[in-house]
């Protein structure tokens, strides 16, 4: 094979062969490889067939002994599941892949595309929401995805029940993408296997996890960032003081994505979320003209300068967002004292704490022993 790959001497931008294609599905399917070290391994060797030769040397220069790269008969055996299911891989130096999800700094390298992968091209919204959704959330949310492709957007969504089923729904005639945290031939739940039949035909499921691989709990907060990253705003319909959908908003925010609320009743649980997102500065959303008002200055982003400055409202928002961000930046593997951390960033204990909570939360650090914090890579 390696005589007739010829892919490295072409342009990063030009079609790559069927071989570089399973090349990356090997790279990228090896163990300890994510998405920052495949980017790495990519830049360093130029093509995804030079990285796996190098790999098992630096996974020794690391302290890993034995190591071993996937095999290429398991990322065969994943490209022939993806023929069957119908399904195409976009790869992050493709023109099909999504312009906005290329921006963000965890984009998905690679990602299985079941359906119409022209609504990548169109702008899109997400709408998310509580999976135990009051009625009259799952009604508004279908009536936002409703106009809202009436206006030519496309909705985004997670074809979890509740809020995002309703929001596929009403998008489904007029361009809706399910981001699935397991593979894209993987329904769940189950009950929307008919939905997501008709997403397929009429739209797009899409996947960064391999073809079979059944969801699991750790595998939502991953895909979420793909929906917020995919939009150019997120809406949170309903969603507890505690659950996936604030996830997505706070991914928002590191993504600098504006983040829209439905408000909700102070007395029911499924509206805290929202409720905690319009006190500390996001876009209250009656109906999807407030959708569309609050993305006009999105129209002037090839403008140098922004056309209408940022609403002060959310300065508190982006501030924690800024602290997010600052936090992560600070953290690595190795971990290290919080006294510490506050020390690094000159920030007020205060402020800090909340943040740490939100991030463990995501999976994005963990507390060890001792007040360490470390940052999962």
């Amino acid at each position: 094979m390696a005589g007739t790959h010829i892919s490295s001497t072409h342009p990063p931008l030009h079609p790559t062969t069927e071989d570089d294609a399973v090349n990356r599905l090997r790279l990228l399917r090896s163990r300890r490889v994510g998405v920052a070290t495949y980017r790495r391994l990519m830049a360093e060797h130029g093509d995804a067939g030079a990285a796996l030769k190098a790999l098992p040397e630096i996974a020794k220069a690391a302290g890993v002994k034995g190591y071993e790269v996937c095999p290429a008969g398991m990322a065969k055996a994943e490209m022939q599941a993806a023929k069957a299911a119908g399904a195409q891989l976009l790869k992050d130096d493709s023109p099909d892949y999504p312009s906005n999800l290329a921006t963000i700094d965890d984009a998905p390298p690679l990602l299985w595309a079941l359906g119409d992968i022209a609504l990548l091209q169109k702008p899109m919204i997400a709408i998310v929401g509580a999976r135990n959704a009051s009625s009259l959330g799952t009604r508004m949310a279908k009536r936002l995805a409703q106009d809202l492709t009436a206006q030519g957007y496309v909705i985004v969504s997670g074809l979890a029940r509740g809020i995002d089923t309703a929001a596929h729904h009403g998008a489904l005639d007029g361009g809706t993408i399910a981001v699935q945290a397991g593979g894209v031939d993987v329904i769940y739940p189950a009950e929307n296997a008919g939905l997501a039949k008709d997403i397929a035909t009429k739209g797009l499921r899409l996947s960064e996890a391999p073809m079979g691989l059944q969801p699991q709990a750790r595998h939502f907060p991953a895909r979420n960032r793909i929906i917020s990253g995919l939009a150019r705003a997120v809406v949170v319909v309903e969603a507890a003081a505690k659950s996936g959908s604030l996830i997505t908003a706070r991914n928002a925010l590191d993504q600098a994505r504006d983040v829209l609320a439905v408000p909700g009743h102070p007395f029911d649980a499924r509206a805290a979320g929202c409720n905690l997102l319009l006190r500390d500065g996001a876009t209250l959303v009656r109906n999807a003209d407030d959708v569309i008002e609050a993305l006009d200055p999105i129209a002037a982003e090839t403008a140098e300068l922004p056309l209408v400055p940022p609403p002060s409202s959310s300065a508190k928002l982006r501030d924690t967002a800024a602290l997010h961000n600052m936090i992560l930046a600070r953290l690595g593997p190795a971990p290290i004292a919080e006294d510490q951390l506050l020390r690094d960033i000159e920030a007020p204990a205060t402020s800090v704490a909340p943040v740490l909570v939100d991030l463990e939360l995501d999976g994005k650090i963990t507390r060890q022993a001792g007040g360490l914090l470390a940052r999962v890579v």
